[in-house]
C-alpha cells in the first residue's frame, strides 16, 4: 500500500505544541485549527469594526484581530472588547505603549513585530503587561521587517533569517519566564513561507504556529498561494490557527480557510460541493447548475458533501461517498444519497427538489 501523504492526527506536530487561550479559543495542544480574520475597518469607529465582526463571526470565524495605529484607536477598541462576540488580538507596531494600553482594555491577545516595537525595554514592558493580565503575545516576524541586525546576515538564506529572529525572541521571552506565546514567520513567498515553517516547527516544536502568507494578493491570487502554502503545512500537521490574508472582503478569507480545512479533511463547517467538470456526454446546462447550488448551500450549515453530476448512468457512482446528490441525463436527473437513488425529476426541478431532500433529511440551521 502506498504511504499516505499526511500525517496522521496523532503524529501531527500540532499534537506536540503547548496550548494557549486566545479568550475562549484553545490554539495548539492538539486543538483543530482555528480560523482567524483581520478588520478592515477603522478601530476608532467601534460599530463599523463590530459590525463587520458579526458578519464575521457569521462566516465561523473565530479569532479577530484589529489594528491599533495610534492612541485615539484604544478607546474604540475598548469598547469593540467588550461587545465583541468573538476574542480581539490588538495587532501593535512600532509603539510599545499602545500594546499595554490595549492589553489594559481588554484585549484577548497581543500581535507585536518585535522587529519594529523597539528596544528589549519595551518588549519587556508589554510582555509585563501581557502577564499581569494573563494573555498571549504572538511574536510576528515578517520577512519585510526583520531586525536590521538579522537582515544584514549575508550567509542566511530568508527563512533562515525569520526562523533566527523569531528563535532570539522567543529565547528572551523565556528568559522573562512567559511561555503564553504564538509564532508566525510570515512571507509573500509559497515556497519560502513552507521552509520556514517546517524549519520552525522543528526548531521551535513546543510553540503553536499561527500560519499564513502574507500579502498574498486579490481573491483569485491569494486563494491560491495560501492554499498552496497553508495547505502544505497543514498536511504536514503544522499549524494551530491561521489567517489566510486576502486583499479582499475580510469574509471571504475566512470562507476560504473553512474551504480549505474541509478539502484537507481536518473540519468542516458547511457543505463539500462534488461536481464533475462536464464533458460531451452533458446534455444539460451543468455549470449553471452547479453554480446554483453552491450558491444555495451557502445559507446551509451541515458538514455534508452534496454531488452535481453531468452523467445520470455513471454519477451516482463516482459520487457514491457524497452524502445526496444529483446525476444528470437528457431534460432530467436523478436525486440519489449514498449512491443509491431516490427518485427521477424533470431537469427544471432537479435543484428545488435537491434541496428539498436536503432539508428533509439534514439539520442545516
Amino acid at each position: 500500500m502506498a504511504e499516505s501523504f499526511y500525517v496522521s492526527a496523532a503524529e501531527a506536530p500540532r499534537t506536540r505544541t503547548r496550548q494557549v487561550m486566545v479568550g475562549s479559543v484553545p490554539v495548539g495542544g492538539g486543538a483543530p485549527p482555528s480560523v482567524q480574520s483581520m478588520c478592515t475597518t477603522h478601530t476608532d469607529d467601534p460599530a463599523a469594526t463590530l459590525a463587520q465582526i458579526g458578519r464575521l463571526a457569521d462566516a465561523g470565524c473565530e479569532i479577530v484581530r484589529v489594528a491599533v495605529p495610534n492612541a485615539g484607536a484604544l478607546d474604540g477598541f475598548a469598547e469593540i472588547c467588550a461587545e465583541s462576540p468573538l476574542p480581539v488580538v490588538a495587532d501593535i507596531h512600532f509603539d510599545y505603549q499602545l500594546a499595554i494600553g490595549a492589553a489594559q482594555r481588554g484585549a484577548a491577545g497581543l500581535r507585536i513585530n518585535p522587529g519594529n516595537i523597539g528596544s528589549l525595554d519595551y518588549v519587556d514592558a508589554v510582555i509585563d503587561a501581557a502577564g499581569e493580565k494573563n494573555i498571549p503575545i504572538r511574536i510576528g516576524v515578517n520577512a519585510g521587517s526583520l531586525d536590521p541586525e538579522v537582515a544584514a546576515r549575508t550567509e542566511l538564506t530568508l527563512p533562515q533569517k525569520l526562523v533566527c529572529s523569531c528563535e532570539a525572541f522567543v529565547r528572551h521571552f523565556e528568559g522573562r519566564g512567559f511561555s503564553n506565546v504564538v509564532l508566525s514567520t510570515k512571507a509573500h513567498s509559497v515556497p519560502v513561507t513552507i521552509e520556514t515553517y517546517r524549519m520552525l516547527s522543528a526548531q521551535l516544536p513546543s510553540y503553536p504556529l499561527h500560519v499564513g502568507v502574507t500579502e498574498a494578493g486579490t481573491l483569485r491570487q491569494g486563494t491560491v498561494k495560501n492554499c498552496a502554502a497553508v495547505g502544505a503545512l497543514l498536511a504536514d500537521g503544522i499549524g494551530d490557527t491561521m489567517r489566510l490574508s486576502l486583499t479582499a472582503d475580510p469574509v471571504e478569507e475566512v470562507d476560504v480557510a473553512w474551504e480549505l480545512l474541509s478539502a484537507l479533511g481536518l473540519r468542516r463547517l458547511r457543505p463539500e460541493l462534488v461536481s464533475c467538470p462536464t464533458c460531451g456526454r452533458t446534455q444539460v446546462n451543468l455549470i449553471g447548475m452547479a453554480e446554483e447550488v453552491e450558491r444555495r448551500l451557502r445559507d446551509v450549515r451541515a458538514p455534508i458533501s452534496v454531488a452535481v453530476m453531468g452523467c445520470v448512468v455513471n454519477g451516482p457512482g463516482e459520487a457514491r461517498d457524497a452524502d445526496i446528490g444529483i446525476a444528470c441525463g437528457k431534460g432530467k436527473g436523478v436525486i440519489f444519497a449514498s449512491g443509491e437513488p431516490i427518485r427521477t425529476v424533470d431537469e427544471s426541478q432537479l435543484v428545488d427538489e435537491l434541496f428539498s431532500e436536503i432539508e428533509q433529511r439534514f439539520s442545516t440551521r
